[in-house]
């Protein structure tokens, strides 16, 4: 249980008493609305760099906070995402974007460092103008965390992935 990835994941059931067993705060956590890494984030975290990407998508998909120890964790870490495989991430990206709140999960992967190692290309929008009279909303960037906003959960791969990355 202490190998776990985060407090909410931690808590086990009792199946002779059927009692919910947590040692690791997980209720605390889940009442109060955050993902906090079990233990040393760090640690937690360089056992299985998915993890990272994991708690961005509970935070995005639950409407939660990130623990600030968890969250310094991530941005330290974010550059080594890389060691993880690209099949993995892609799964963990289209759950983002297929399960609801979309646009909160692409922010957190910006301000965590993620984006910028995971979707580059989406990253570098940052800044791109769009003409005022067609786009008063801003940048590529803006315009693109817009569309996302837009995304239903349980929308088709496809139109995720298209209203995320074809601009």
């Amino acid at each position: 249980m202490q190998r776990r990835d985060f407090t909410i994941n931690g808590m086990l059931l009792d199946p002779v008493t059927n009692e919910v067993l947590d040692f690791v705060g997980g209720r605390d956590d889940l009442a109060a609305g955050i993902v906090r890494a079990i233990g040393d984030p760090e640690r937690r975290f360089s056992e299985d760099k998915l993890r990272m990407l994991r708690a961005v998508r509970f935070a995005a998909r639950f409407g939660y906070t990130i623990d600030p120890a968890t969250f310094a964790a991530m941005k330290f870490l974010a550059p080594q995402i890389h060691q993880v495989s690209q099949e993995r991430v892609r799964e963990e990206l289209t759950k983002m974007l297929t399960e609801g709140r979309a646009q909160r999960a692409f922010q957190l992967l910006d301000e965590s460092g993620l984006l910028a190692q995971v979707l580059p290309e989406i990253s570098k929008m940052k800044g791109v103008e769009q003409p005022p009279q067609y786009h008063p909303e801003g940048d590529v960037f803006v315009h693109t965390l817009l569309l996302l906003d837009k995304l239903p959960a349980g929308c088709s791969k496809t139109l995720a992935w298209e209203r995320c990355c074809t601009m």
